[in-house]
């Protein structure tokens, strides 16, 4: 008996609309770029520290004269002043060593720049092992470090930061490394509660009982997924810290006084308020004010970007 061919059974077109289409996903660079020109102050934010990144590495090239060039005959101009000695404009005024501002202001950008972002990855880096390593661990090592941290806590960190330069001596090496201490226990206890909760999970247990060795799991498990929120801190992490550089700056206790810094202008300017020598205050104190405040939308955009639910809603 010869049976007929049978036909492919035909599919309604209701049916093939219904069904789902497979899209290509795009890449996380490229959904990050597109959610920051739809926010549009952090790109403003974005496009003003990327310049500051520029004018720190050119600063050579961009400063109009030597910061530490004194003219004491032409010392506290005003801005757009004249500068008779080379023949060339204060454009932001000169100091009360005839030391042009611009310049001046030019250069304590890549202090500032520099010891933010070192202090903040040395002391991510060390909190970041030490939570992992408490949380992971458990036990009485976790018990050690946690109190470690609580008593730092307990401590002022504007009086352990004058203690260890007193010591230790002003010098940008010790700087970065007295902020690099104030800022690891943050780190230290996000990462260690975020460790806690991802070991509790069940491809944490299921990759234990194939046999895989604890550093692959804490390189390749969980490190990935705890990584969001200490970026994010990071990032508003590196205000702080120029801020803090700022304040020992002021203090005297920052970088020696040859190296122009942010703070270090607002600590000279503070003899000559009181006289309406203003610009001497008000450039530096701009600067700090802006890059602080630029940080802070960064940070504020990489929060919601990078948490799923602000980021839908």
């Amino acid at each position: 008996m010869i049976h007929p061919i049978q036909q492919p059974p035909t599919v309604a077109r209701s049916d093939v609309a219904r069904q789902p289409i497979l899209r290509k996903q795009p890449s996380p660079w490229l959904s990050a770029w597109r959610s920051l020109l739809r926010a549009r102050w952090p790109l403003l934010a974005l496009l003003s520290l990327s310049a500051l990144v520029v004018v720190a590495l050119l600063s050579p090239q961009l400063a109009p004269a030597d910061p530490n060039r004194q003219h004491l005959i032409q010392r506290l101009q005003p801005p757009l002043s004249v500068n008779e000695a080379s023949g060339g404009v204060y454009w932001l005024g000169s100091d009360g060593l005839g030391r042009d501002v611009l310049s001046r202001l030019i250069y304590g950008s890549r202090v500032s720049l520099a010891v933010g972002v070192a202090a903040v990855l040395i002391g991510g880096l060390f909190g970041v092992f030490l939570g992992v390593t408490a949380g992971y661990a458990g036990g009485r090592l976790d018990d050690l470090i946690m109190r470690m941290a609580d008593v730092q806590l307990a401590f002022p960190f504007i009086l352990l930061a004058i203690m260890v330069l007193v010591v230790l001596g002003a010098g940008l090496l010790n700087l970065v490394i007295v902020l690099a201490i104030g800022q690891w226990v943050t780190y230290a206890r996000i990462a260690r509660g975020e460790t806690i909760s991802q070991k509790r999970k069940d491809y944490i247990e299921s990759a234990r009982a194939i046999g895989v060795g604890s550093s692959r799991i804490v390189g390749r498990a969980i490190l990935p997924n705890i990584l969001a929120p200490l970026i994010v801190i990071a990032s508003f992490n590196v205000a702080g810290v120029i801020l803090s550089e700022a304040s020992l700056s002021f203090l005297g206790l920052g970088v020696p006084p040859e190296v122009p810094t942010w703070g270090g202008m607002l600590a000279e300017s503070r003899d000559q308020l009181l006289g309406g020598y203003w610009w001497l205050a008000v450039f530096p104190g701009v600067a700090i004010m802006l890059t602080v405040l630029s940080l802070n939308m960064l940070g504020d955009w990489l929060r919601d970007f990078l948490d799923p639910r602000l980021r839908n809603r």
